[in-house]
């Protein structure tokens, strides 16, 4: 908190009148007379909002430690913090829940900085507007994060950086939606449908709109689901012809991929798919699938091959390793992710994978789950046929939660969505979430404990809690 706090006082500071910087430090007046005053700037304070996305502690890895708690892959790793978070036995001071807090309210800042500065900026009106869409729609995403992880949490907007209000309470879970809401709508208004070639991997209004749904999808306003789900659907964001162009470097930008943390090897690289890839082939061995995942695929589904590496498979390594075959030892488990990760012709992984946040597959399963919850099975067939049919799967009629379910599961396997998946339909009494992690799903998911409703979020981070001396409450239960 620190730290943000300290790289807010620095924007506040830019905006102080001319004669102060006079009196300033030289480095002060070197900044205050190089930024926010044109649309190149404008255009650098906005793609510095992306950035921590990259991080390690961020998209890099740390944020898809939450889905640890699934039922799709075992943790593997060597961290303790990792196990304490996948059996239900973390606390406060657990390392991983203070990693990407920071981060995402450094997002929230950067975002706060371009709303302040950027209308003042005499510039093209329609990349005004699309700057500051942008603005809008990343600071309602780390908003997003940090209340699907923590629950109640602080808001930051542009007009507590103007009154240096940064130290407050958090809010309650209807006003931070609230916030998140205002945030995505009024970037929905603002961003342009599409992007061209040199701009791709930016949000649009299809993005801002999907996540609108899948916002209201979590309130259980399934009404609001169905009509901004739709406006994805019915827009220029149709499913890849292959599900595998979402994971393929050349073609993970096609127009389905509504939003993903990019990557460019060699420039601005992540690093996850170090994390999820073995280690004989240049990967560190963490997030390995687990058999139960592996089950749930039907027979023929060619996402499960997409998916996964299996015992068996021939991968190009490029350089001097070449072909070589994936050995079920490489993993505890015998399976590793293979979404996440390409090999350079040259050889080494890629650091061009982007890490895939929502894709209109998704808004399809959103909207067809809404269908069935509020008319019956059979509703969202329409849907879910789209998805399988991308895959040749066969139609299926008369299709319930349990069928949607299903779908959501090999669809976006590893795509750090299942764990919230099943804590929200147990909040809408679909499913009995004690019951499911009690059972045993072998060595790697044994039975473990969840408690209702304290680990429907994590705990805040006692570090940001002792630096707020006192102004930040620790979540119930904790």
């Amino acid at each position: 908190m620190k730290k943000i706090i300290l790289f807010i006082f620095t924007l506040v500071a830019l905006n102080a009148c001319k004669e102060e910087f006079l009196e300033s430090t030289p480095y002060g007046r070197s900044v205050t007379s190089t930024f926010w005053r044109n649309a190149d700037d404008a255009l650098s304070g906005v793609n510095a909002m992306y950035e921590p996305l990259l991080d390690e502690e961020f998209y890099g890895h740390s944020e898809q430690t939450f889905e640890i708690c699934g039922d799709d892959f075992w943790r593997a790793g060597d961290h303790g913090e990792d196990q304490a978070i996948e059996e239900f036995v973390f606390d406060p001071g657990n390392d991983q829940l203070v990693h990407s807090y920071a981060l995402k309210y450094d997002i929230v800042n950067r975002a706060n900085a371009v709303l302040i500065n950027v209308p003042k900026i005499t510039m093209d009106k329609t990349l005004q507007d699309r700057i500051l869409g942008e603005a809008y729609f990343m600071r309602g995403f780390a908003h997003w994060r940090l209340h699907i992880i923590y629950g109640e949490v602080v808001v930051i907007n542009d007009d507590d950086v103007i009154k240096d209000n940064f130290n407050k309470p958090k809010s309650s879970l209807e006003e931070v939606r609230k916030a998140i809401e205002a945030d995505w709508l009024k970037a929905a208004s603002l961003l342009p449908a599409t992007h061209g070639a040199k701009d791709l991997g930016r949000p649009t209004s299809g993005t801002a709109n999907g996540f609108l749904a899948k916002l209201y999808l979590y309130s259980d306003n399934l009404a609001k689901t169905l009509e901004f789900g739709q406006k994805v659907i019915s827009g220029p964001y149709p499913l890849a012809t292959n599900y595998n162009a979402n994971f393929t470097i050349a073609t993970e930008n096609n127009p389905e991929m509504l939003f993903a943390m990019q990557g460019l090897d060699g420039w601005a690289g992540g690093t996850y798919q170090i994390y999820t890839t073995p280690r004989p082939w240049g990967g560190w061995d963490f997030h390995e699938p687990i058999q139960d995942l592996v089950d749930e695929f039907e027979a023929k589904d060619p996402r499960l091959d997409y998916t996964l590496l299996m015992p068996g498979e021939k991968v190009d390594l490029g350089g001097t390793d070449g072909v070589q075959t994936y050995d079920k030892t490489f993993s505890n488990t015998g399976y590793h992710f293979q979404k996440f990760a390409t090999w350079r012709a040259s050889g080494g992984l890629d650091d061009g994978q982007n890490v895939p946040l929502l894709r209109t597959a998704e808004v399809y399963l959103m909207v067809a789950e809404a269908k069935i919850r509020l008319n019956g099975a059979g509703a969202g067939d329409t849907e879910i046929n789209a998805v399988r049919k991308r895959v040749n799967m066969p139609a299926i009629s008369s299709a319930g939660m349990t069928q949607l379910m299903h779908e959501r599961r090999v669809e976006l396997a590893g795509e750090a969505e299942r764990h919230q998946d099943l804590m929200r339909w147990d909040r809408a009494k679909l499913i009995d979430i004690v019951a499911h992690y009690k059972k045993d799903r072998g060595q790697y998911k044994p039975s473990r404990s969840f408690q209702r409703p304290k680990h429907y979020y994590y705990a805040l981070p006692q570090r940001e809690i002792d630096l707020s001396r006192g102004i930040l409450k620790q979540n119930s239960n904790y």
